[in-house]
């Protein structure tokens, strides 16, 4: 696991920043099923592209090899309430068709903000569906704080989940943070995972759309 960090010029992670908090609530519940493609080989078309294009050369050659392009998703939850289990990426679409497990190369995170707890968690140990949360039985964790313009980066086979607001496993909801946890998850990859649509294709979040240098 790498970190990188501070991982975008500051004008640059300022605008992505008010971008993405300027979405409010939009998809907010649907997060993590509202993932965008994004070829390298094009240009971007919004601020979180415009990012992905700087972080991309942050990886090294080895990790770069092969990669044609980004599976992209905004991470946002409150801590108090985590609703991703602990688990390894893979394109699911793939999965549920043909029960075939294919992952991307890389597996990465650009945090947007901080938060209470929320630590993320990485493990070679897989998942085990019969603990609270997938969790793995295992102390045996690789932890990152959240911090803005932080990007940390790992090899996508390993285990992964987010800590609750004590930072302990998430195995009941807490009393309620006010604040969320924001990120940027991005899988690079070698070929297009299924059904994931390019950002022009999709109606959703508007606002992160146009002229990356704009406010």
């Amino acid at each position: 696991m790498t970190l990188v960090e501070p991982a975008l010029p500051a004008a640059e992670f300022g605008r992505l920043r008010r971008r993405i908090v300027a979405l409010g609530a939009e998809r907010r519940r649907e997060s993590y099923q509202t993932t965008f493609w994004f070829d390298l080989s094009t240009p971007p078309t919004n601020v979180v592209e415009a990012a992905v294009v700087a972080l991309y050369p942050r990886l090294p050659p080895a990790r770069r090899a092969r990669v044609v392009g980004v599976e992209w998703w905004l991470s946002r939850m409150r801590t108090s309430n985590v609703k991703v289990d602990f688990h390894v990426d893979r394109d699911n679409a793939l999965f549920d068709d043909t029960g075939r497990t294919e992952r991307p190369r890389t597996s990465s995170l650009l945090y947007v903000t901080s938060s209470v707890g929320g630590l993320l968690a990485v493990t070679t140990k897989k998942a085990d569906p019969r603990r609270p949360a997938c969790a793995p039985d295992t102390d045996d964790f690789d932890l990152v704080e959240p911090r803005p313009n932080r990007f940390v980066f790992f090899d996508a086979k390993l285990t992964h989940g987010v800590l609750d607001a004590r930072n302990e496993l998430p195995l009941r909801r807490l009393p309620t943070q006010r604040a969320w946890r924001i990120g940027v998850a991005i899988n690079f990859w070698h070929r297009r995972p299924r059904r994931v649509p390019t950002f022009p294709e999709s109606p959703h979040y508007r606002g992160l759309a146009g002229h990356p240098r704009s406010a």
